[in-house]
């Protein structure tokens, strides 16, 4: 009788595991795979998942490809939160694959280029997009340092210049610049692509999108200076190469990191709790010190020699954002065109 309650004991024990373990619910994150993946898994979903008894699986890829998964699953959805750089974010929310989050007061600390339309996204860090140099080899040059967009158009640095093709959003941000600093923008965008043709392409040496080669071609000393995000250039100055990031004096562009509860997420309020966690002063100051992201959280406080390093305090006033929906109506036209006229 004694060994028979026993053995009841264990299969009810073993059955109310198996039940919790079925009830526990498994959120889907979308987001950056590499260093960005190796931060969240260690050092943010952990502590999410013990305060909410959760699961998160993490499907790296970049933001295109994230939001190709989106499309591909809009009528069985299997993602809850995506993350994605602010203009693949634009065009999800355009395609109808964002819920809106405007009932959620973490939002009102955001600074207001950190809030999507309708609140269909939360930003959840900022990257500069500007232009980053080898100090060293200035120093040696005797040059100053670069201030400006027009800095690239500069026949010194002939041969000597990486862009990013503008399937990237840092090329891209070059394009729109040079067009609106030559009487055009998003809407009229001749006028940039006329100065890429005539005056910066001449001195590229590569148009490689690829944060790992353009680290390799500033380290075999084959450029000097390139268009890059503040994030990029900080995680090749703690290696200890002397590089540095400038903010051009016409501004620098703001790269905001969105983050989408999808439409249709099966556990949308659970998916709300974690991007609210995302924007804790915890997490900010964690992807700040990781990952050389701005705070978009208003309220955070970042110490002073964490401060200098990103976007934070009075160079997110002076940053400029893009009209992404003229940007995305036209973007494969102009990619078409840069193909022809840029990267021949």
């Amino acid at each position: 009788m004694k060994r028979k309650l026993m053995v009841c004991a264990v299969m009810a024990l073993s059955t109310a595991a198996t039940v919790q373990a079925q009830d526990k619910p498994t959120l889907y994150l979308g987001a950056y795979g590499g260093s960005f993946e190796g931060i969240f898994r260690d050092s943010i979903i952990p502590a999410f998942e013990k305060a909410h008894n959760v699961d998160i699986v993490y499907v790296p890829g970049n933001s295109t490809d994230t939001l190709a998964k989106l499309q591909a699953q809009r009528n069985d959805q299997q993602m809850d939160v995506a993350i994605m750089d602010d203009g693949p974010t634009y065009q999800a929310i355009n395609y109808g694959l964002c819920q809106s989050q405007d009932q959620d007061s973490s939002l009102d600390a955001l600074y207001d280029f950190a809030r999507f339309p309708d609140d269909k996204a939360a930003g959840i860090g900022i990257i500069a997009g500007g232009l980053a140099y080898n100090k060293a080899i200035f120093d040696e040059e005797g040059w100053a340092a670069p201030d400006s967009w027009d800095d690239l158009r500069d026949e010194r640095f002939a041969g000597a210049i990486n862009v990013p093709s503008i399937s990237n959003s840092y090329g891209l941000y070059a394009l729109v610049m040079m067009a609106r600093m030559n009487g055009g923008g998003e809407s009229d965008i001749e006028p940039g692509f006329k100065v890429f043709e005539r005056d910066i392409s001449p001195n590229v040496l590569s148009f490689t999108p690829s944060p790992g080669k353009t680290s390799e071609l500033y380290q075999n000393h084959e450029i000097v200076m390139s268009v890059w995000g503040s994030g990029r250039v900080q995680s090749l100055a703690d290696t200890g190469f002397p590089i540095e990031f400038v903010y051009p004096k016409e501004g620098a562009v703001a790269l905001v990191q969105g983050a989408c509860l999808v439409e249709g997420s099966s556990h949308a309020d659970l998916a709300q709790a974690f991007i609210d966690y995302l924007l804790t002063p915890d997490v900010q100051i964690l992807l700040a010190r990781e990952r050389g992201n701005g705070p978009t959280n208003k309220q955070v406080e970042l110490p002073e020699a964490l401060a200098a390093k990103v976007p934070y305090g009075d160079r997110v006033a002076n940053l400029v954002t893009l009209d992404w929906d003229t940007v995305n109506e036209n973007r494969q036209a102009w990619t078409n065109l840069w193909n022809r006229r840029i990267e021949r």
